[in-house]
C-alpha cells in the first residue's frame, strides 16, 4: 500500500502536463502508466508522416514552450523529443506496466483507493490518494467496429495504430475505412507510395486548410462559433470547391460547433482532395459486409481488396475500472458537466484531456487541477 496526494492515471500527454504541475507546486503524486514507455501512442501507435495539426503555440504542454528552432507545425519525431526533454526536466518517473483495475472513493477515510496490477510480478497494488485524475486519454482503445464477413477476409486488416507508411502496399488494392484526420492522411500516404487506394465516407465532414484552423481558432477568442463556422464553411466552399460530387457530403452544423459538441474534428486537409478530385483516391460509401475478399457497399457494388485498415477512432475503458462516479465521466468516458466545469468531479476526482480541445485543452485542464488541488491543501 502506497499513499500520495494526489494519483494520477495514465502517463500519455495529459498524465505529462498533470504531473508538471503538481511537481511545480510541490504536490507529491504517483502516475500509474499500463504501457512500458510514457506517451506510448506516440512512440508505438503513430504513422510515420504524422505532424501536429496545430500552431505549435496551441499544443505545447504547460511551463514549457516549444523550442524556437522548431517549425510551426511541429514533427511526430519532433514531439516526441519534446515530451522526452519535458519528463527529463519535471523529473516524472512513472510506475510503468501498471494496469488499474479498481478506483473507488472511501467515504470513511475521505481517498481514493486505487488497485493496478503490475504486469512484471503480476501482483495487485494498492494506492491510497486523497485526489485522483482520469489522464487515461481519449485515445485509450483501438476500436474496430464489427462488419459481417470480416473474420473470413483473406487479406491484411489494420488499425491505424498499427499504420506506419506505404512503401509495403504498393500497387496492393487498400481500403481505408474511416474519414477523420487519420484516414484522410493515410489514404494519401498509400497513394503516394503507389497504392491503388480507395476510402470509405459514411458520414459529412468539414475538411479546413490548417490556415483556416489556425484563424478559426484565434477568432473564436472575439466574436461567436456561429459567426467562425459561417466563415469557415465560406471558405472552405472556396478553397475545396463541392466535394459532394466525389462522395463527401457537407454537415449542416458548422465545424466548429460540431468540435465542441459532439468531439467530431474538422479534416485538416494535407493534400488527399487533390488525390480525391484526381481520382488517385477513391471515395466509397458505407460498407455492407465482407464476401472473402470482396467488399459490399451500401449502394450494392462490390470491390476487391488486398489490404483494410480501420481509421475508425478509439473508446474509453474508464467505465470498468472508475467505481461510484456519478457525475463527472458519462459511459463513453466524456465529460458530462459542460466546458469550462467540465475538468472537476467530486470528492476529489479530476479529468484532464477529455474535453475534445487536443493539446491545448489538455494543458488547460492540467493547470486547473494542480491550482485546485493546491488551494485545498
Amino acid at each position: 500500500m502506497q499513499k500520495e496526494t494526489v494519483i494520477v492515471v495514465g502517463a500519455g500527454p495529459s498524465g505529462l502536463a498533470t504531473a508538471a504541475c503538481l511537481n511545480h507546486h510541490s504536490i507529491p503524486y504517483v502516475l500509474l502508466e499500463r504501457e512500458d514507455c510514457f506517451a506510448s501512442l506516440w512512440k508505438k501507435s503513430t504513422y510515420d508522416r504524422l505532424q501536429l495539426h496545430l500552431d505549435k503555440r496551441f499544443c505545447e504542454l504547460p511551463h514549457m514552450p516549444f523550442p524556437d528552432t522548431y517549425p510551426r507545425f511541429v514533427s511526430k519525431d519532433q514531439f516526441i523529443s519534446y515530451l522526452d526533454d519535458y519528463v527529463s526536466r519535471f523529473k516524472i518517473t512513472p510506475l510503468y506496466r501498471r494496469t488499474v483495475e479498481s478506483a473507488e472513493f472511501d467515504e470513511a477515510t475521505g481517498k481514493w483507493t486505487v488497485k493496478a496490477r503490475n504486469l512484471g510480478s503480476d501482483e495487485v497494488e494498492e494506492f491510497n490518494g486523497r485526489f485522483l485524475v482520469v489522464a487515461s486519454g481519449e485515445t485509450s482503445n483501438p476500436f474496430t467496429p464489427e462488419i459481417e464477413g470480416l473474420d473470413g477476409f483473406p487479406g491484411d486488416v489494420l488499425h491505424s495504430t498499427q499504420f506506419k507508411n506505404g512503401k509495403a502496399f504498393e500497387k496492393h488494392k487498400v481500403l481505408v475505412v474511416g474519414s477523420g484526420n487519420s484516414g484522410m492522411e493515410i489514404a494519401l500516404d498509400l497513394a503516394n507510395h503507389g497504392a491503388e487506394t480507395s476510402l470509405v465516407v459514411r458520414s459529412p465532414v468539414h475538411i479546413l486548410s490548417k490556415e483556416m484552423i489556425h484563424w478559426g481558432l484565434i477568432l473564436l477568442k472575439y466574436v461567436s462559433v456561429n459567426m467562425v463556422d459561417s466563415l469557415m464553411v465560406m471558405l472552405g466552399k472556396l478553397v475545396y470547391g463541392d466535394l459532394t460530387k466525389y462522395g463527401i457530403p457537407m454537415p449542416k452544423e458548422g465545424p466548429f460547433f460540431m468540435k465542441v459538441a459532439y468531439g467530431k474534428y474538422p479534416v485538416i486537409d494535407v493534400g488527399t482532395c487533390n488525390k480525391i478530385k484526381s481520382g488517385e483516391i477513391q471515395v466509397l460509401p458505407g460498407i455492407s459486409s465482407i464476401r472473402g475478399n470482396e467488399v459490399v457497399f451500401e449502394n450494392g457494388k462490390t470491390h476487391p481488396f488486398d489490404t483494410i485498415v480501420f481509421c475508425t477512432g478509439f473508446k474509453r475503458s474508464t467505465n470498468v475500472w472508475l467505481k461510484g462516479d456519478d457525475y463527472l465521466l458519462n459511459e463513453d468516458g466524456i465529460p458530462k458537466p459542460s466546458i469550462p466545469n467540465h475538468w472537476k468531479g467530486r470528492n476529489g476526482l479530476y479529468c484532464v484531456g477529455l474535453s475534445r480541445r487536443g493539446l491545448y485543452g489538455a494543458a488547460g485542464d492540467a493547470e486547473n487541477i494542480a491550482d485546485d488541488v493546491k488551494s485545498l491543501q
